[in-house]
């Protein structure tokens, strides 16, 4: 990694790319630490320190910007809701499916109207977010100019972190919205550290508790990284065909499958549902069904019940398994592949290269399932179970930097390829 960014560093045209993406992420960094005026943000910062819980991530995601209640406090989060319901959409609605099949335009179509629907999402949890902290008393204002500015704020500072991740897409490297991640998640980390220290001071954890919490982060860390790199391959074989007076031979190929390609989303799914009643539960925190869904010992919403962690860890897999079936679509890899005269080795094609297909596709995604979950609850597990509590520590955490992180060393190391290719004409 280290010589790769040392070797573009080194070509004037990568150096200026890299010099962008530091430009506009730096502008991020400084832009999250506005604060809204009018604002006590105490009630906020127990809020997202409280565990594990939808505003925790949602303070992740912003890094820290939520919990100090500044101009960019929803960050790319509407975004990120907007994309993956308009992915959900395009496969449900047939005309937005069609479009999507139309090529470079329909796609701009459909990302011009993915931008205008985070904008409604903007609206819509800024003004959650306004009620959820003036029933608790952070905000003692009510009236309409009041809100109407709070609004207006959030939802302009997330129209413009969607633009600066666009800034960095086209000027910088790799994808900008999940570098605007990768760097807000990076950020929490010296708080997480000294989250640490500060237990460690007093003397709730000792330092063998801690060796091994950073024993285990380390092991995590290692077997994410080796299963974002494993991909199950599906051999793929292309008879010879004519092409003019040529004959064109016959070649063998694969169609890679990533094991966990679809965990970070479907932890998002599983989250949403579980954090969703809860949520809501905050926003009338006096009526007595907020109070059972909040602090009941049968309730499968409650994070220290045993139901909780379990119904978290079958949700997860369903999504996965859910989500890696509508996004490859064995039908139409199977009708794609009859077309270009390719076929499984042993597989008949038709109706049973497309049942070959989905039988590999479940077993991918329970695996991914299956470690999605466990990705999913240890945070729980330790919140639960141990002294490290209020720990910004999360699976998913992991699986973003590590994509992101591989993301753009490969989006580097193909422009290097790009510009010291000189191929036989010189």
């Amino acid at each position: 990694m280290l010589s790769t960014l040392r070797n573009a560093w080194k070509v004037p045209d990568l150096r200026k790319k890299l010099l962008w993406t530091v430009l506009f992420v730096a502008i991020y960094r400084m832009g999250s630490h506005i604060p809204v005026p009018g604002i006590d943000t105490d009630y906020l910062k127990t809020l997202t320190e409280s565990g594990n819980n939808l505003w925790s991530f949602y303070d992740l995601m912003s890094g820290g910007a939520l919990s100090r209640f500044s101009i960019l406090a929803l960050g790319v989060v509407p975004y990120i809701n907007s994309s993956i319901i308009m992915q959900l959409l395009t496969i449900a609605i047939p005309p937005l499916e069609q479009l999507s099949k139309e090529g470079e335009e329909g796609r701009k179509k459909i990302q011009n109207i993915t931008r205008y629907a985070s904008i409604l999402f903007g609206v819509i949890t800024a003004y959650g977010t306004y009620v959820l902290m003036y029933n608790q008393g952070g905000i003692r204002e009510s009236g309409f100019a009041f809100i109407y500015l709070i609004i207006l704020t959030l939802t302009v500072g997330s129209a413009f972190c969607m633009w600066l991740g666009d800034q960095i897409t086209v000027k910088g490297i790799g994808n900008g919205i999940s570098l605007i991640i990768f760097i807000n998640i990076v950020s929490r980390i010296p708080n997480t550290v000294a989250s640490i220290a500060a237990l460690k001071n007093m003397d709730q954890v000792d330092i063998i508790q801690i060796a091994l919490f950073a024993v285990f982060v380390v092991l995590l860390l290692a077997v994410v990284i080796y299963l974002s790199l494993a991909e199950r391959r599906v051999t793929v074989q292309y008879a010879s065909k004519a092409v003019g007076n040529r004959v064109a031979k016959g070649q063998s190929t694969h169609i890679p499958l990533s094991l966990i390609g679809s965990a970070v989303i479907a932890i998002i799914f599983a989250m949403s549902v579980m954090q969703f009643p809860k949520t809501i539960a905050q926003l009338f925190p006096d009526k007595d069904w907020a109070k059972w869904i909040t602090g009941s010992t049968y309730s499968v919403f409650n994070e220290k019940t045993w139901m909780y962690p379990v119904i978290y860890a079958v949700l997860t897999i369903f999504f996965t398994w859910f989500y890696t079936q509508i996004t490859f679509k064995p039908d139409e890899m199977a009708e794609n592949m009859n077309k270009s005269a390719g076929f499984i080795p042993g597989i008949r094609p038709g109706k049973p290269t497309e049942k070959y297909l989905e039988n590999i596709l479940t077993k991918v995604s329970i695996f991914g399932g299956i470690f999605a979950a466990i990705l999913a609850i240890t945070p729980i597990i330790i919140e639960n179970n141990t002294q490290f509590k209020g720990i910004s520590f999360g699976g998913t955490s992991l699986l973003i930097l590590v994509g992101v992180a591989l993301d753009v060393m490969r989006t580097l190391e193909s422009q290097l390829v790009v510009r010291h290719y000189q191929g036989f004409l010189k």
